[in-house]
């Protein structure tokens, strides 16, 4: 069995030799672009993963909009004009403002959520809007005195 580098007739073959390893010149070209391309891949991953934050604080701010909203409407206390409050999902808290304004019909009136949360220093928010009737809330709210 012959190797690589034995002479085969007298005469060894340089190939050979250069197909062993990288030369520098190859190395420096594959440093410079992992230097481009590293810290390209690194923002996408930090992107990547803010917005999966950011998507389920939001999906958390939507459930408490909606919760808040139901609750007030159920309990008739949209009728003051603006209320706010702290709300807790999981382990975090939520700032919430619910305003109260008037609609085109006339018994109706619009009442909007906004809930408000932060994501790596950056408040977000989320708005929830529904429709009341409030002839039925004044006079369910008159019935019980």
């Amino acid at each position: 069995m012959r190797s690589s580098l034995q002479p085969i007739n007298g005469i060894t073959r340089a190939g050979d030799r250069r197909r062993a390893g990288f030369t520098l010149a190859e190395v420096l070209a594959a440093l410079a672009f992992m230097a481009i391309v590293l810290p390209v891949i690194i923002q996408g991953l930090a992107i990547a993963g803010r917005a999966g934050t950011v998507a389920e604080r939001k999906s958390e701010a939507a459930r408490v909009a909606e919760r808040i909203l139901n609750e007030n409407i159920i309990t008739t206390n949209w009728n003051q004009s603006s209320l706010s409050g702290v709300a807790t999902e999981g382990l975090r808290e939520f700032h919430w403002t619910l305003q109260n304004e008037a609609w085109t019909e006339n018994p109706m009136r619009l009442l909007t959520v906004e809930v408000k949360y932060n994501v790596q220093g950056t408040e977000y928010s989320v708005q929830l809007s529904t429709l009341a009737d409030s002839s039925t809330a004044f006079s369910t709210t008159g019935a019980q005195r």
